[in-house]
């Protein structure tokens, strides 16, 4: 078995390579990408939306969409993040049960570069396996998982967003946890800045522990939800057995049914403020939009970093190959 520490890479994203490959249309630094899902009242996604119906704003601003694709097939990069804290122990088995059987649903349909790459997390973030169509290696990896000791979520989320950035397509983070945060060495909003800048929707897999609310972290609970909001994903809260696996299909219904709007910024006076607000309407007000909130693009004297990241020291992540 090889072990290393792997000293995370903090540029930019790439430039949306992908698009053009599969449209003609211009790619630069400036083309803002929102993958999209829009579900009714009963909560299932709608995929039969047009272009005209969607309507794009940035900082208030309304923006032509240039770029538009209903049911993408912009290849999948989706960073598999397991909680393997001390109080997910006797639960394990069953949520790798569930996580095979989403690998081998995923790979068995959409686009043949989909890929997988597994971390797992407790008091340090551990990378498993690289970007993968191979489920083979990856259930490997999960059969060696055990719980113990703290939870690095927020670490977890940003080192992983550094593993995402340069991938093509979209980006995806589905996190298995049974709560929130206690060992990060950066802070909940380091975490979903970063992902942010990686352009990556955070799907959290929240597996309830228990009913009530009595000796839940219910904080750690509301801190994935914003988690997911800020980022265009979507909290499923499954107990363990037919209900995971229920999320986990679910999580592939919407992953299947999302909508690619790209468009290149107009008309947004510069404030003192890199993060652009973004919010994305439909005309139909009995559906419900789900876009990442925002971005971060120019400011005005801006002295930043190009990637706008902000100065954190998080853990090293480590990196296991089995």
């Amino acid at each position: 078995m090889r072990r290393w520490l792997l000293n995370l890479s903090l540029g930019f994203p790439a430039a949306f390579a992908a698009l053009a490959q599969q449209a003609d249309i211009r790619v630069d630094v400036n083309l803002v990408r929102v993958v999209t899902t829009v579900k009714n009242a009963a909560g299932d996604p709608v995929g039969s939306l047009s272009k005209s119906d969607f309507t794009v704003f940035d900082n208030n601003v309304q923006q032509q969409i240039a770029f538009f694709e209903r049911h993408t097939e912009q290849p999948l990069s989706v960073a598999l993040l397991v909680d393997t804290s001390g109080s997910t122990a006797k639960d394990l088995k069953y949520e790798v049960d569930s996580i095979s059987r989403f690998l081998h649903a995923l790979f068995a349909e959409g686009n043949p570069k989909d890929t997988v790459a597994l971390f797992s997390f407790n008091y340090q973030v551990v990378k498993h396996n690289h970007f993968t169509r191979n489920a083979g290696p990856i259930e490997r990896s999960l059969h060696t998982l055990h719980g113990e000791a703290g939870t690095s979520l927020y670490d977890a989320i940003y080192l992983a967003a550094g593993q995402l950035e340069n991938r093509d397509g979209r980006r995806v983070m589905v996190i298995v946890t049974d709560g929130g945060d206690t060992t990060s060495s950066v802070d909940f909003h380091a975490a979903l800045q970063a992902a942010q800048l990686a352009d990556s929707v955070i799907y959290p897999i929240l597996v309830v522990p228990i009913a009530n609310d009595a000796g839940r972290n219910t904080g750690g609970e509301h801190a994935l939800t914003t988690l997911a909001l800020g980022t265009g994903g979507h909290v499923f809260a499954p107990t363990l057995g037919a209900e995971l696996d229920n999320a986990f299909t679910h999580l592939i219904e919407d992953l299947r049914t999302q909508y690619l709007l790209a468009y290149y910024p107009r008309d947004i006076p510069l404030t003192k403020n890199r993060f652009h607000r973004l919010e994305v309407r439909v005309g139909n007000p009995q559906l419900r939009v789900l876009a990442r909130n925002g971005y971060y693009g120019e400011a005005e004297n801006s002295s930043g970093s190009p990637s706008g990241r902000i100065s954190v020291a998080p853990k090293a992540l480590k990196h296991q190959e089995p």
